[in-house]
């Protein structure tokens, strides 16, 4: 009997006094918690989170020409969304992230057939494939000038080969920004390929041994078998292809130029170079970061919506 109550009240003692050596173990990991978390919070505090309530702030006022600030309301809202050339610019980045998500299709045959089993020099292809995506912008920007130049370009000499007259890719309207979206698909080909590639791994190769038992050919296996457990890999490219889209600036700067030197640019500017033209050549600040707030709050809904959508055709596991 004494047995049997030593036992039942044993767990009650060691409870009541192992209570504030847990408090302090508890205590002393959050604190460790914090000192490793706390340097990522205030950088990202310092350089996100605050430029982006800076800007907020600003896009409600107007500078002088001497730096002086006034508080100026909606009015550099209204302008905005009263403002032609934001809708074109608008309508630009919309074209320029259709034609470069077009390549995420395309990523996703590559990086299969660079999966296929006894491929020789897959390594070096996906090397080959990743090399533009790490390049500077404006080395490539100078590569692709050379191919789209209306005179003496590669790309209008091949065409000429079917009788097809090439337009002045970079300096006509309609088709600037077109050549853009082709680079920029071009570009991200190899970053969607790694990104594929690592999903097609974690793809259970029973799967496709079961499928070709029961007589499934190869594009019946892809199709039934290599899309769907791969969506998860897809959507996470697509949104990342989608932001980085609308950020469109670098490549389109490097290639266009300025609009004294290219005639085409102001019916081709991206969102990102209608701010770059408000906030730094005509010195409107107020105004850009109105621009800013407003191409924030189009990201957000655009990525919002992407994972309100991802439910119905992600795979889950």
């Amino acid at each position: 009997m004494s047995v049997l109550e030593r036992t039942d009240t044993a767990p009650a003692v060691s409870g009541g006094g192992g209570g504030r050596p847990r408090q302090r173990r508890t205590a002393r990991d959050g604190l460790w918690a914090a000192v490793f978390v706390g340097p990522l919070l205030l950088g990202i505090t310092v350089f996100y989170l605050w430029p982006i309530v800076q800007t907020a702030g600003f896009s409600f006022t107007s500078f002088g020409v001497f730096g002086d600030v006034a508080f100026a309301g909606l009015d550099n809202f209204t302008r905005l969304f009263s403002e032609p050339n934001f809708y074109l610019s608008l309508g630009n980045t919309l074209l320029y992230t259709a034609i470069v998500l077009l390549g995420v299709p395309i990523a996703v045959l590559l990086a299969s057939l660079l999966n296929l089993p006894g491929l020789r020099f897959a390594s070096l292809y996906r090397v080959l494939f990743f090399l533009p995506y790490v390049a500077m912008p404006t080395a490539i920007a100078f590569v692709w000038r050379i191919i789209f130049n209306g005179d003496f370009g590669l790309l209008n000499y091949l065409l000429s080969f079917v009788g097809i007259d090439g337009p002045y890719w970079v300096s006509t309207p309609g088709f600037a920004i077109v050549a853009v979206a082709i680079v920029g698909l071009w570009s991200s080909l190899g970053f969607s390929m790694i990104v594929l590639a690592a999903g097609l791994k974690t793809i259970p190769p029973e799967l496709y041994e079961a499928a070709a038992l029961d007589g499934a050919d190869a594009w019946k296996q892809f199709r039934s078998i290599t899309v769907p457990l791969l969506t998860p890999s897809i959507f996470f490219v697509t949104i990342i292809t989608v932001i980085s889209s609308f950020q469109l600036f670098d490549l389109l700067y490097a290639i266009l130029g300025t609009t004294a030197t290219n005639s085409s640019l102001p019916r081709s500017m991206s969102l990102v170079y209608y701010f770059y033209q408000a906030g730094f050549v005509s010195n409107e600040k107020g105004y850009a970061a109105a621009v800013a707030m407003i191409i924030f709050v189009i990201i957000g809904f655009v990525t919002v919506l992407q994972f309100r959508f991802q439910k119905r055709w992600v795979h889950n596991g």
